[in-house]
């Protein structure tokens, strides 16, 4: 097994249908959708929304508050272009701008934004991370290139 893996990433969201509606607006697509969470196949893992009191109860915590922003996603993309593009989208689903993409300064172009939850997602463009063919990522073997 290998240790260095996420299989799973749940979002804790207030308002299930508001979420699913919202990430579907992206472009992504429920590969399962229950009454109580709904989970999107990605390549190699699952992202998963889910009640953020059920989520709090899940984890043990019964009405714990559940916050976000404290760390970011992020989807890393061929263009600055592709990056403007799906920014403009999830604004238009209902995301709220953090920062708008701009060139930043190790040399690549990122914004950030929030989604309908606070859940913060980064999209970037980096000239030293070139994405596979099949839009993964692999970290370049130069230990330089950040």
């Amino acid at each position: 097994m290998t240790p260095q893996r996420v299989t799973l990433i749940t979002l804790g969201v207030d308002d299930l249908p508001r979420a699913k509606a919202f990430y579907n607006a992206l472009g992504w697509v429920e590969a399962r959708a229950l009454e109580s969470v709904v989970f999107f196949q990605m390549q190699g893992a699952v992202l998963g929304l889910f009640g953020r009191a059920a989520l709090a109860e899940d984890q043990g915590r019964k009405g714990a508050a559940l916050g976000t922003g404290a760390m970011s996603l992020a989807q890393n993309f061929s263009t600055k272009a592709e990056v403007d593009t799906a920014f403009a989208t999830a604004l238009a689903a209902g995301a709220s701008a953090l920062k708008a993409p701009e060139e930043v300064f190790w040399g690549g172009y990122s914004g950030y934004y929030a989604d309908p939850d606070g859940h913060v997602w980064e999209l970037a463009m980096n000239p030293f991370w070139p994405l596979n063919a099949d839009g993964t990522l692999t970290l370049p073997d130069d230990p330089e290139q950040i």
